[in-house]
């Protein structure tokens, strides 16, 4: 194994040149899409459109979401409590999805997501008239929990079916691509949310999340799925695959599940706490603009990052995306200028377009067809956790620690989560740091063509 290894990275040092080069001669999702099988090619960009659609929607709600809770009444405790139950809707949820996505259908998922995406930013149009039979803040975290089952059914079926479609050798490529819908909504979505909501008030908002959402249902139910399991991929998926507890453990899929649980959590304290915080500051930087900038630059990264791990290896991107989570949040709890929650926001947008979409794609040369969406359930199921708990927790503590010392124990947890990685991505520690540094191949690929 050790002569394998060293010839693998003797291949690397000798062939990094050609790849580089090769990598700027053909990388490119027209280039990529055009080799595609026609029916293939328009289902993705179907499902692109859906996903765009379905992401400006809960994006739109960002920045202004958490004020609205304020303005019902609620305390600093209570808005990290109803933040947090938009992803117990994803943890309730995830799982039963990613079986029905296995056992059924994709499409049906992905249809389940986007229906609930439209109707759930109606149900805050009731929430100023609770009192007549219910506490606002009590029906506030009922719709939470509700609007959290759009995540959970879209993410499990749209990565699921971009997954079954991609060819393995491009599988990096193409997931990176198709994942360019989330930082596109979440550039889009913020800015139309504050637009609507500062001219026309929180109706209009409301009003607007749940026409995308409609619109996403549209594009939705065109999308053609195929048949996409062999009786080859059932004989060569690992043992006990088909029981949720043993891929939770399994080695394969426990550290990615871990990782994402650390981002999950960084993720949830942002979204809960960033809008809050640059308002007690009182620096002159808009919390929308933080979100937005943000899913600009995760844009950015992802249109190169999948074609290259692709040619250098998953966990090299991983490691530097866990490196620059880090670098944000000491950057956000140290920021006291505009330039701070900037260089924060740079930061960040790194972070969130090499992470979650190289951790999917790790999860999908991991898995076989049979089991991708039960693989995607438990996997993207520890992110859910870490935004489930990010609210409640530090909304908890929040009169002890403030904003800024949530994010110093942010930055911890994020240093935490890249040391494991590095550490324990593989079978040993020193195979982890290998592949964790770009070194050598990932062993737990059931795919030999993928990196």
């Amino acid at each position: 194994m050790r002569a394998v290894s060293k010839q693998y990275v003797k291949n690397i040092n000798v062939g990094v040149k050609d790849n580089f080069k090769q990598f700027r001669r053909d990388a490119g999702c027209v280039k990529i899409f055009r080799k595609l099988e026609s029916n293939v090619r328009q289902n993705l960009l179907i499902l692109f459109a859906a996903g765009l659609l379905f992401w400006s929607s809960i994006a739109s709600m960002l920045p202004t979401l958490p004020p609205y809770i304020k303005d019902m009444g609620a305390t600093t405790q209570q808005l990290g409590i109803v933040m947090g139950c938009f992803a117990i809707g994803l943890l309730l949820f995830r799982t039963p999805l990613g079986i029905l996505a296995d056992k059924h259908s994709r499409k049906l998922v992905l249809i389940i997501g986007t229906l609930v995406a439209a109707i759930a930013p109606l149900c805050y149009l009731i929430v100023p008239l609770g009192y007549l039979w219910v506490n606002s803040i009590a029906l506030l975290m009922l719709i939470r929990v509700f609007h959290g089952i759009s995540i959970a059914a879209f993410t499990t079926g749209y990565s699921a079916l971009v997954a079954d479609l991609s060819p393995p050798q491009q599988r990096g490529e193409l997931i990176g691509y198709m994942s360019l819908v989330a930082p596109m909504g979440l550039a889009v979505g913020p800015m139309m949310g504050s637009f609507l909501q500062t001219e026309a008030g929180y109706p209009a908002l409301f009003l607007g999340a749940g026409g995308l959402g409609l619109l996403s249902v549209v594009f939705t139910s065109v999308v053609s799925e195929q048949i996409r399991f062999e009786s080859e991929a059932q004989e060569t998926s690992p043992p006990h695959s088909k029981h949720l507890l043993h891929l939770l453990t399994s080695p394969r899929l426990r550290i990615p599940v871990a990782v994402l649980l650390v981002v999950g959590f960084a993720f949830g304290t942002i979204s809960t706490f960033i809008s809050l915080f640059i308002r007690e500051t009182g620096v002159d930087f808009n919390a929308g603009l933080f979100f937005s900038a943000t899913a600009i630059i995760n844009f950015s990264t992802r249109l190169f990052a999948g074609r290259a791990s692709d040619l250098y290896g998953r966990g090299l991107f991983i490691s530097g995306g866990l490196v620059c989570y880090s670098c944000s949040m000491f950057l956000i709890s140290t920021a006291q200028t505009p330039q701070g929650f900037l260089l924060a926001t740079i930061a960040q947008g790194i972070a969130a377009g090499t992470v979650l979409p190289m951790m999917i794609v790790l999860m999908s040369d991991r898995s076989t067809p049979d089991e991708r969406g039960r693989v995607f359930s438990v996997g993207i199921g520890g992110f859910d956790l870490g935004i489930a708990l990010a609210g409640p927790v530090f909304g908890f503590f929040a009169d002890m620690l403030s904003y800024r010392g949530i994010f110093t124990v942010t930055t911890g947890l994020m240093l935490l989560a890249l040391i494991v990685f590095i550490t324990q991505s593989s079978k040993n520690i020193s195979h982890s740091l290998r592949f964790a540094i770009g070194r050598e191949r990932d062993i737990y690929a059931l795919d030999r063509n993928a990196q």
